[in-house]
């Protein structure tokens, strides 16, 4: 006797086993462990009709159910498979990211690659050192530079014989 339906099962081709029950292979429970509510067990399509899914999350990336594993960031849910960077849709789930403004996700390499601070010598993004994570640079008259390219000169004026800064 199939444990959803109640009916008797006849044809053996028809017949699947799960948890130590029996069942029709269409009434086949979608994924067991997670479709049991209220001691009941369901098949993904009696449960999604069962209004027991009015209940799950919906995953804040492609808006289905949510039936097994919940990632939680940002104060949203979502599959585990659909958190992904922004520019190079790699999987977060697990690893460190960051956030822009706008509520986009990213990798660290790509966020640090499209929000860092250009160089005023060599216009190339200053990045965090890769041991440390921490980005160092050079601030000199409103303009950020990477250590390297940072560059002082003194330039002797003929007419006082001042010392002026220059930076190139």
């Amino acid at each position: 006797i199939c444990d959803i339906c109640g009916k008797e099962v006849t044809d053996e081709t028809q017949v699947t086993c799960a948890l130590g029950k029996i069942y029709h292979k269409k009434s086949e429970p979608y994924n067991v462990s997670q479709l049991q509510t209220r001691g009941k067990t369901y098949c993904e399509e009696d449960y999604l009709y069962s209004g027991m899914h009015e209940t799950a999350e919906r995953c804040a990336a492609c808006s289905h159910l949510i039936v097994d594993m919940v990632l939680q960031a940002l104060g949203k849910s979502y599959h585990p498979k659909c958190f992904r960077c922004e520019v190079c849709r790699r999987c977060l789930d697990g690893i460190p990211f960051a956030v822009d403004d706008y509520g986009k996700v990213y990798c660290m390499e790509d966020y640090h690659t499209k929000f860092a601070p250009k160089c005023f010598a060599c216009h190339k993004p200053i990045m965090p050192a890769m041991d440390s994570g921490e980005t160092v640079r050079v601030v000199a008259i409103d303009k950020d530079y990477h250590v390297e390219c940072y560059v002082c000169e003194v330039i002797i004026s003929n007419n006082h014989y001042n010392s002026f800064l220059f930076v190139s």
